[in-house]
């Protein structure tokens, strides 16, 4: 089994995933020490830094860029962006064994599921159940205040991501169920402190593996 652990947050966007995982990042679970995995803030920095580094080069900037102007998702022959992104905020983090992954924004289809499978290893799946009607108000209200200076936030942006998460993200809760991962539905009209704290009780398929002390994955 692979030595990466995480939780998987899976929403509409302005669910509430950001200032969930900021939360969990900020308090830990389970005696773990969290690190909040924001595709899409990782893309969006990527993106506006533009900086060639051992993950990066030019051509992965570009189309990153271009990605996010589309608002396409990483196809299977381009799964290995995402993986460059993932393998790199790890390292820049000194991800340890030790330590819980709270992946937000990835994986967000069924074929990058299967990918991430192959080094991650998702032990909870935190679902937040939000209706179109409630996206679009709390966007607009910018509820979880973590969409200051958003440019993908327009209402046929939103119309589309919805759409989007509708048929290709959904799958990905039922793909994880097969394989006998926990899911913990819950409502987003209670906050984010209060999901935070019903994730924090479900510790029963939580442990810690191997030596506790500071091991890097990466």
């Amino acid at each position: 089994m692979n030595n990466i652990k995480a939780i998987l947050i899976l929403g509409p966007t302005g669910s509430g995933k950001t200032p969930l995982g900021a939360i969990c990042e900020k308090k830990g679970l389970w005696g773990a020490n969290c690190f909040h995995f924001d595709f899409g803030l990782q893309l969006r920095c990527i993106a506006e830094i533009g900086e060639i580094t051992e993950f990066f080069t030019d051509k992965d900037i570009n189309f990153i860029k271009q990605t996010l102007e589309t608002e396409a998702l990483l196809e299977n022959e381009k799964f290995y962006i995402a993986e460059k992104i993932l393998f790199s905020f790890l390292k820049n983090r000194q991800f340890a064994k030790k330590d819980l992954l709270i992946l937000n924004g990835l994986p967000r289809h069924i074929d990058q599921a299967k990918e991430i499978d192959k080094t991650v290893n998702i032990i909870k799946v935190v679902q937040l159940e939000c209706s179109p009607e409630v996206v679009v108000k709390r966007i607009n209200m910018n509820s979880g205040g973590d969409r200051t200076g958003r440019t993908d936030d327009s209402l046929k942006k939103v119309e589309n991501k919805l759409k989007i998460f509708k048929f290709r993200t959904l799958p990905v809760i039922e793909h994880y169920n097969k394989i006998g991962v926990e899911k913990i539905n819950v409502s987003i009209n209670i906050t984010a402190e209060k999901i935070y704290s019903i994730i924090e009780k479900k510790n029963q398929t939580y442990q810690q593996t191997g030596s506790y002390c500071h091991e890097k994955i990466i």
